[in-house]
């Protein structure tokens, strides 16, 4: 049986981050990663480069290939953990193998939810979360001419403009009213709508797939899709991108406390002793919402492996929260948002502004900024940020948020003085 220390089961932002962070005050410790993929770690968000124009594993790698032997890291690429042991501190892989460790991380990310449509289990359907999806996608293309994506979220609009790059006609099937729903508040959703319809792109929202149908003379390719108004759209590809669900499987088999992800503290620990977790699978603090919440994006899942990574290392770190934040570029429109874009009630204020293809918009509770959305030119956003994250009382300037001069000078002097201060000789 193989034995390590550290044993880190996935192999992207979080999992990643912790081998640093362990690695930054454990020279010696033996550190292992599991990995379902067969790739070193890169940017799961950049899979559409790939399918868009052909970019190289290489160019999509966001740590150099030779990551695991600089670090000394026992890298153990496609294979997956199914059995975990937490009281004999052992995880069993899918060959039967099993590694005793002394710390464990779970970042096993998330699954692609697959509704049960009539006919999804058809030739000719994908996924669209990781860098296999894009590589069977871009086999399966060839000269069609045609595609749905059933979803528009973040993954269903980057798989879109990616098909529309490679020259092919794209619909967009969206259930709610708006594509972009969960992240955009109407404005900026009408805006991106308006840049995709301009590439070609037709949006039904409001609509779902009731079934994947076949062509009569090939039962083996797809011929088109029916809605559940009974309108029949003409695709010969589908890609399903409705969201992920959290890879929870394995937590629970050890007996690990699970909601919607798995539980951790703010130390990134989970409800059994030496197993921590993090990234998409991890229900993480949210400081705007003040509750653990899924929080699945990148940034966030580096963070919170390196706090649990110091912590395997017998660093006590705490990790500070999150909130959901997108900067995004799809069809040519730049857009930041986070936290609460769309105010549930009237107990919150909101201050926008509109000039042309200029779109600023915060939403402020109890005098605190706890939502923003940036459309057109986002430079500011990032001060707008860091106020949500600060919690600071914004009362005393709240108007001056989305002007076009607004900038740190806005800010009271005691807010901006000391990040322009000189560093000491």
């Amino acid at each position: 049986m193989e034995e390590v220390k550290y044993l880190i089961i996935g192999n992207s932002a979080g999992g990643i981050g912790a081998a640093e962070a362990i690695r930054q005050v454990d020279d010696d410790g033996a550190v292992g990663i599991v990995s379902a993929e067969p790739y070193p770690a890169y940017s799961r968000v950049r899979i559409s480069e790939h399918l868009a124009c052909g970019c190289p594993l290489e160019d999509i790698l966001f740590r150099p290939a030779d990551f695991y032997e600089t670090n000394d890291i026992h890298f153990i690429p496609g294979r997956k953990a199914e059995g975990l042991d937490a009281k004999a501190h052992i995880i069993r892989l899918d060959d039967n193998t099993e590694i005793s460790w002394q710390k464990l991380l779970l970042a096993t990310g998330g699954l692609p939810i697959m509704p049960p449509i009539k006919g999804i289990n058809k030739k000719g359907v994908f996924s669209f979360t990781n860098l296999d999806d894009a590589i069977q996608i871009d086999k399966y293309l060839g000269d069609i001419g045609e595609a749905v994506v059933i979803g528009g979220g973040l993954i269903g609009v980057s798989a879109t403009e990616a098909l529309v790059k490679r020259g092919v006609r794209v619909t967009v099937v969206e259930m709610k009213e708006r594509i972009l729903n969960t992240i955009l508040d109407e404005e900026t959703s009408a805006m991106e709508a308006a840049a995709m319809k301009q590439a070609g792109v037709e949006i039904i929202a409001g609509s779902t797939v009731t079934e994947i149908n076949s062509d009569k003379a090939n039962p083996e390719k797809i011929s088109s899709v029916t809605l559940d108004d009974e309108r029949v759209i003409p695709c010969r590809l589908v890609i399903v991108a409705i969201g992920v669900t959290p890879r929870t499987e394995l937590a629970a088999s050890g007996g690990i406390e699970v909601n919607r992800g798995i539980s951790v503290d703010s130390s990134m620990a989970t409800s059994q002793p030496d197993i921590y977790a993090c990234g998409d699978v991890a229900e993480t603090y949210d400081f705007v919402y003040g509750e653990n919440r899924l929080n699945p994006i990148w940034p966030s899942a580096y963070l919170g492996g390196r706090v649990a990574g110091f912590n395997m290392a017998g660093v006590p770190t705490i990790y500070q929260g999150s909130t959901v934040m997108n900067t995004m570029k799809y069809f040519g429109v730049d857009i930041a948002s986070a936290g609460i874009t769309v105010p549930p009630d009237d107990s919150y204020r909101v201050f926008s502004h509109r000039n042309c293809d200029i779109y600023r918009k915060v939403v402020i509770k109890d005098n605190c900024v706890v939502g923003m959305v940036f459309a057109g030119d986002i430079e500011k956003s990032g001060i707008i940020f860091n106020l949500i994250k600060e919690r600071l009382d914004v009362s005393q300037f709240c108007e001056l948020l989305t002007t076009d001069d607004f900038g740190l000078t806005c800010l009271p002097e005691e807010l901006w003085r000391p990040q322009l201060a000189l560093p000491a000789n």
